[in-house]
């Protein structure tokens, strides 16, 4: 069953939305700040915006990343997802289309920093909470290409 990366269109909204709220109400340390009406609605801005790209296999959505220039905005995968590729084909995507990416993640959360890191991620800072409306503490982080030294 392969996997399929692709531009997200409007109707995707329902699918990340899902995603990005499931995630919040499931993760312990994580505040409820927003309705799943306010995630897809998120969702659906940043599909608007072109900053997002799904991926699927056999026309489920098992993640999307939301990416602003370099600014990685949002990674995220559906519950059972995790382990499967579909974070590390979409970082690989967003890898090619740019030679710098940045992201920040929470401090709480030790899963996502390994990913990062084990992608070639370097911590660059760290916040309080004071920079996210979460109010949780949370970590930079760069990616840069590696440049092919002229021949």
């Amino acid at each position: 069953m392969t996997l399929c990366l692709r531009p997200a269109v409007p109707l995707d909204a329902g699918a990340a939305g899902d995603i990005l709220f499931y995630f919040q109400q499931d993760t312990e340390w994580m505040p409820k700040l927003y309705t799943w009406a306010e995630a897809i609605s998120f969702c659906g801005t940043m599909i608007d915006r072109g900053w997002v790209t799904v991926a699927e296999r056999q026309g489920s959505v098992l993640g999307f990343l939301a990416r602003d220039g370099a600014e990685v905005c949002a990674l995220y995968l559906a519950p059972g997802a995790c382990g499967q590729g579909a974070g590390k084909a979409l970082l690989d995507a967003a890898k090619a289309a740019a030679p710098r990416l940045i992201l920040r993640t929470f401090a709480a959360n030790t899963r996502a920093q390994k990913f990062y890191r084990r992608e070639g991620f370097a911590e660059t800072g760290r916040g309080g909470g004071a920079g996210n409306e979460e109010g949780l503490p949370d970590i930079a982080y760069e990616w840069r290409a590696i440049r092919e030294a002229a021949a």
